[in-house]
């Protein structure tokens, strides 16, 4: 099972105990998990992992629990990795992959971070857990709460998707929508959660969540036969699964898998919330707080990530860059990807598509290398952002003609 040793603070490097619950580092660090990657490589041999589960957790060696009863998984993990031929021909790119998180439980990569949090949740004996949310982690969170029977309490800000509030709402959590954005109800649950009781799993605030996401860097290296693609696309709000795969790749190196060459990490924001780009293009080392953040894209409405810096700095040595698109720039693209392809992204993996096309257009980007784009999840979440785009006939139903059939 796990090879877990300590956990470590990504600011000052304090190292603190596994086996107990943890947050952040007193210095405001996020904590990462570190491994005993010396005595995995000793027992453990990729060539194995083929005959693991069809999830996530055949990486459970580089996975924090220990116990395999804690485990809450509802088939998270091994989403595919799909040729994009069409598309690639369409915006000169000839050799281009979309990794199609949507196909996780509860339609998004946040599926990964929630399962391996909720799981040792279940090991550490939490018994009530909160998060902050955008829409899509709310989700993963209530849907892997109710399966382990953990008490799930939710913040969301009031325009949340449809989608995601009801889901929460079946699921059984407890659900608050706020007048704000993300950063608002970040600011509710450290406010009340000593006080109710709650631990709290918001982005980079608790350890896990980043275990879970960094398989897809595990997954991608996998299904490519243990060669890493030249570049990765990621849509970054709180850029969580772009850090994680970044540690992926260490943790891979570290483990004899493979050399020292890594992806151009780029991560994508929408020009209405772009706090990374600003401060990838200022040199800064931190962002700024984006006032007025707004988009279509929920997921990427993030004003202030926690984990800023560690972001910039896995971009900066991966010789990547981040940009950012217009809503009109990334609901095209998610239109012209369903249509070439058929597959539906969330618009924040829809970023990514007219993010290739614009970074192909500079010369950033070559037509043969080899691109892979994260959709960080279902379009069928998304369906008021893509109304606009398809606004539904009046007076009745098209034929498939094109034509208007009238109701009698």
């Amino acid at each position: 099972m796990t090879t877990l040793t300590h956990l470590e603070c990504s600011l000052c490097g304090k190292r603190f105990e596994a086996g107990q619950p943890h947050n952040l580092c007193e210095c405001g660090g996020p904590l990462l998990v570190r491994y005993d990657l010396g005595k995995a490589r000793q027992s453990w041999n990729r060539e194995w992992i083929a005959t693991g589960p069809p999830t996530m957790w055949r990486y459970a060696p580089v996975l924090p629990v220990s116990k395999p009863g804690a485990i809450v998984s509802l088939g998270e993990g091994m989403t595919p990795l799909i040729r994009a031929h069409r598309l690639g021909s369409a915006i000169g790119a000839q050799d281009l992959w979309v990794k199609d998180e949507g196909l996780n439980p509860t339609a998004s990569f946040k599926a990964r971070g929630l399962s391996c949090a909720i799981s040792m949740c279940v090991e550490l004996g939490i018994t009530k857990v909160a998060i902050p949310s955008a829409g899509n982690a709310a989700s993963a969170m209530a849907a892997y709460a109710a399966a382990a029977g953990i008490e799930a309490h939710i913040f969301m800000p009031r325009d949340v998707p449809q989608s995601n509030y009801i889901e929460c709402k079946a699921y059984g959590a407890r659900v608050t929508l706020v007048d704000g954005l993300i950063s608002d109800c970040g600011r509710i649950v450290a406010e009340r959660k000593d006080a109710e009781g709650w631990f709290d799993v918001s982005t980079l605030k608790e350890p896990y969540r980043i275990e879970g996401k960094k398989t897809m860097g595990y997954e991608v290296a996998e299904q490519l036969r243990w060669e890493l693609p030249d570049t990765i696309l990621y849509p970054a709000g709180g850029g969580v699964g772009l850090i994680g795969m970044w540690k992926a790749f260490e943790e891979m190196e570290q483990l004899g898998w493979m050399g020292p060459k890594r992806p151009k990490m780029i991560a994508v924001q929408a020009a209405g919330c772009a706090p990374v780009v600003r401060a990838f293009e200022s040199g800064a080392a931190r962002s700024e707080f984006w006032h007025n953040a707004s988009t279509a894209a929920s997921g990427l409405r993030v004003p202030k990530p926690l984990g800023d810096f560690l972001m910039l700095d896995a971009i900066r040595k991966s010789g990547g860059t981040a940009i950012a698109v217009t809503d009109e720039e990334m609901l095209d693209a998610g239109a012209q990807l369903a249509a070439e392809e058929g597959i539906f992204a969330a618009p924040e993996g829809a970023a990514c598509i007219a993010a290739v096309r614009r970074l192909l257009q500079d010369g950033f980007l070559k037509a043969g290398e080899r691109i892979v784009v994260y959709n960080t999840g279902s379009g069928l979440k998304y369906l008021e952002a893509y109304s606009t785009r398809y606004p539904r006939e009046a007076g009745g139903e098209q034929d498939k003609l094109g034509g208007l059939i009238t109701p009698r």
